[in-house]
């Protein structure tokens, strides 16, 4: 599952690891290392490791020269990857080191570089896990640049989840809400299914236990499927919103930016969402899955044209998903890259 061969990088002796991928956001890597800075020194034996997946711009410039300007060498690292293999296999390249080293971390936070850290972001998620240590994973509540809060967490993806996904009507969704993939959450921490990988903290047992995340994902799921996995060894996730972390969802990755008209899905979300089902229930149920969508958003684009609603779904969607649907395409599908 892990292809990849440990970096020589002289580090990741200490408690707390933060990995950071970086894909040319350099200049929103810095600006997230610089809200790191402060919290970083308030928690002792805290480490970054900033993965550059092989941007191919100046990115490894502009961050190597940041740290060195800054004075953050003697906790930030820029790790220069030899290829953009995407969110998993960039995080594993940090944390497998990590594990394998003298004295791995107790605990991993993977942050994206398109967030900026609150006061207190990273000591209320160390102090959650050691008040918690049944608690394998936790996350952080989220805001967004102009400080609205955005407060979400997941359920697993199902059967059902998937119907009020493609159908969209009211009434069937209040039947369903319990099953809905988004969970909007309140001021208290509690146990989820997952949160974004924008902002999660990991145990070091939680990798001893599951091992590390699956790099046969590009990007998207792949989350999913690690909590999943954790979940099914008996480690719980929490939301803890103590900590809170801005993030401009999509810009690291340039295609969920929620303020911006839909782009059309790449390849590689369609072959991760079948990998997380036909992977973790198998074929056939993959298959009911991507038939009960097709059937809701048929209807749903039927009703949207008669009410005359705006289009908000991403070009050629249809198409492409039967493209990709497991009724058409057994297996559980390899890593795709961009193109």
């Amino acid at each position: 599952m892990n292809t990849v061969q440990p970096t020589n990088s002289p580090m990741l002796d200490h408690s707390v690891l933060i990995v950071m991928v970086n894909y040319r956001s350099a200049k929103l890597a810095v600006n997230s290392l610089r809200s790191l800075a402060s919290q970083v020194e308030s928690v002792p034996g805290t480490r970054v490791a900033i993965v550059d997946n092989a941007s191919g711009d100046d990115s490894l410039q502009v961050i190597s020269t940041a740290i060195e300007q800054e004075g953050w060498s003697s906790w930030a690292t820029l790790m220069p990857s030899p290829l953009n293999g995407g969110y998993a296999y960039g995080n594993n390249y940090a944390i497998r080191p990590a594990l394998e080293s003298d004295n791995p971390p107790a605990y991993y936070w993977l942050l994206n570089p398109d967030t900026v850290v609150r006061p207190g972001a990273l000591q209320a998620l160390v102090d959650f896990m050691q008040a918690n240590p049944k608690a394998g994973l936790c996350g952080s509540r989220f805001e967004e640049a102009d400080g609205k809060p955005w407060r979400i967490a997941f359920r697993f993806p199902s059967i059902w989840s998937e119907l009020d996904h493609g159908l969209r009507l009211g009434a069937v969704s209040k039947l369903l809400s319990k099953w809905a993939t988004v969970r909007w959450m309140g001021d208290q921490p509690a146990e989820v299914d997952w949160m974004p990988g924008a902002s999660m903290m990991i145990r070091r047992e939680v990798f001893e236990s599951i091992g590390l995340m699956d790099e046969e994902y590009f990007l998207y799921f792949e989350e999913t499927d690690f909590c999943l996995q954790a979940k099914r060894a008996g480690w719980s996730f929490w939301y803890v919103p103590e900590s809170c972390v801005m993030h401009i969802a999509g810009q690291s990755t340039g295609v969920t930016v929620r303020t911006d008209k839909p782009k059309r899905l790449p390849q590689y979300w369609f072959d991760s969402r079948r990998r997380y089902f036909v992977k973790n229930h198998g074929r056939l149920y993959a298959a009911l899955v991507d038939a009960v969508w097709v059937v809701g958003f048929v209807l749903w684009r039927g009703r949207r044209v008669i009410q005359r609603k705006p289009d908000s779904d991403p070009p050629q969607l249809l198409q492409d998903f039967l493209n990709n649907s497991a009724i058409f395409r057994p297996g559980v599908p390899t890593k795709s890259f961009p193109t």
